[in-house]
């Protein structure tokens, strides 16, 4: 019966050490990540590329707006039309908890879509 409970003590011991771990990986993931953002011509891509070999793509939304959440890096941020590459910004670095804003140029400085057409 002693047995029992000693294992029953060390299985709450090592259930709190594995709930302390999670949340410190939480917490670790949620530090490491900052994000970048901007405006661009409405239904563009941008794409990002890290000096890590990390690529993502997001579409520049009606607004002229977008934003990608990324691991702390230096990016490459590039402005695609019609698959083809128009704009480049290099060396971009993300620190812990920081935003960096890259703006592209947008026709007759109008990011946003046109409601007519």
């Amino acid at each position: 019966m002693g047995g029992r409970a000693r294992h029953a003590g060390i299985s709450a011991a090592v259930a709190a050490v594995l709930c302390g771990a999670a949340a410190l990986t939480a917490a670790h993931a949620q530090g490491t990540t900052a994000s970048i953002f901007g405006q661009a011509p409405a239904g563009a891509t941008v794409t990002v590329s890290s000096v890590t070999g990390l690529h993502r793509h997001v579409t520049v939304d009606a607004k002229g707006r977008y934003k990608l959440a990324l691991p702390v890096s230096v990016y490459t941020v590039m402005l695609e039309k019609d698959g083809k590459a128009v704009d480049t910004r290099a060396n971009i670095p993300l620190t812990v908890g920081r935003g960096m804003e890259v703006d592209f140029a947008c026709p007759n400085d109008q990011c946003a879509a046109s409601e007519g057409g």
